[in-house]
């Protein structure tokens, strides 16, 4: 075999389709922890941020719903504090911002583009759970031949995983769940930044009528408000969230999930590479984390392509082509990786402090954002398209 991929979560997927859209000939093999029936499990209804750029990866992979909710404005403010911005789409000339996808559909859509890619791959392999040696699918003894590229893309939650080079616990946890509305302006997503932590509201693929949440606070309080009563959980998001724009009405599907940084600092080791949440796994306040692991995933089958695209080529050089490709790849993500999980991981270190100096200087940038068109499109731009 000339790859095998390690995880089938969308960023593994994604890596999977480009490899095989470019060489429909290549001997690649995916091995995937769930069921060919059941692609993720059925209680992950979390909304996902997909940037503007996101969708145009998806696109071209065949992997996108018109379906989807668009965001066309991003309102950004902090609770009881000075300072707040907004970014629109109109101020950026783009059709939309972002758009929110359910995680599962995102697995559903590329797992629907992979098999019509699959059709035309005479040598590739789908490897379900009930397929492999074990319930982690580990790369095996065998698998690790003198001439295959292993590409780990199985990071998971970072609640699943063990410690990288570089592990930070925000002792945060996040609520996620989505409500039933009235009176909301479609189309728009807002992030408020608590004394508690971020709370976001977003697009839901129901349409104006309901919003996804993501509130952000201390494992204890999450734990708390995960089991409060409909009507008192409400009217603590009311209270917490501060601004009147509409009714919340219901709320459904309550799920925590911990959050923390991880970061691997070497990417590539020989014949292998690390890719999404297995190179990196950020705090969501900046919704980054999938958008960077597909942008992972492109440039990696980008820089691999070539390799297997020779015909024929000689066993005996192949194995030095994919370790020159593989070092290739950590150069063409080192600029992007670093500044969107810098700007992460400062954005939830900053606007969780309660210091006051960091209250008033988050004010300040804020406003500053709002005064200086060209700097919040710059960020805006960073946001929705990653460092190119």
């Amino acid at each position: 075999m000339d790859v095998v991929i390690q995880g089938a979560g969308p960023v593994g997927l994604a890596c999977a389709i480009s490899l095989l859209k470019n060489n429909p000939e290549l001997k690649l093999t995916l091995l995937d922890k769930n069921s060919e029936s059941d692609p993720s499990p059925p209680e992950d209804h979390r909304g996902i941020a997909i940037s503007e750029g996101s969708k145009q990866l998806l696109v071209e992979l065949g992997a996108w719903s018109n379906q989807v909710p668009a965001i066309h404005q991003v309102h950004v403010s902090q609770r009881g504090h000075f300072g707040k911005t907004t970014m629109r789409r109109t101020e950026l000339n783009q059709e939309a911002l972002g758009h929110i996808v359910q995680y599962a559909k995102i697995t559903e859509l590329l797992r629907n583009s992979l098999k019509t890619h699959a059709t035309q791959a005479p040598f590739f392999q789908w490897k379900f759970g009930h397929q492999l040696e074990n319930p982690f699918y580990e790369i095996t003894p065998e698998v690790h031949l003198e001439n295959c590229c292993i590409i780990h893309a199985d990071g998971g939650l970072f609640h699943q995983q063990v410690a990288k080079d570089t592990h930070k616990n925000y002792h945060q946890s996040a609520l996620v769940g989505y409500l039933d509305v009235a009176g909301i302006e479609p189309n728009t997503a807002w992030e408020r930044f608590t004394s508690e932590g971020p709370l976001a509201l977003l697009p839901h693929q129901l349409g104006p009528q309901a919003l996804n949440f993501v509130w952000c606070a201390s494992p204890h309080r999450v734990t708390e408000l995960q089991n409060l009563s409909e009507p008192i959980f409400l009217e603590e998001l009311k209270k917490a969230f501060g601004l009147p724009i509409g009714q919340f009405l219901h709320v459904h599907r309550r799920q925590i999930y911990p959050l923390g940084l991880n970061i691997r600092q070497d990417i590539v080791k020989d014949q292998e590479v690390w890719i999404g949440n297995a190179a990196q796994t950020l705090h969501p306040v900046a919704g980054q984390g999938l958008n960077l692991g597909l942008r992972d995933a492109i440039t990696l089958a980008n820089c691999l392509g070539p390799v297997f695209a020779r015909q024929p080529h000689h066993s005996t050089d192949l194995s030095m082509l994919i370790k020159t490709a593989l070092s290739q790849y950590p150069k063409e993500r080192r600029s992007d990786r670093q500044m969107t999980i810098g700007i992460t991981d400062l954005m939830a270190n900053l606007f969780t402090a309660q210091f006051i100096p960091i209250v008033a200087a988050r004010g300040l940038a804020l406003a500053t954002l709002q005064w200086l068109p060209p700097l919040k499109n710059a960020l805006a731009r960073q946001m929705m398209f990653g460092k190119r």
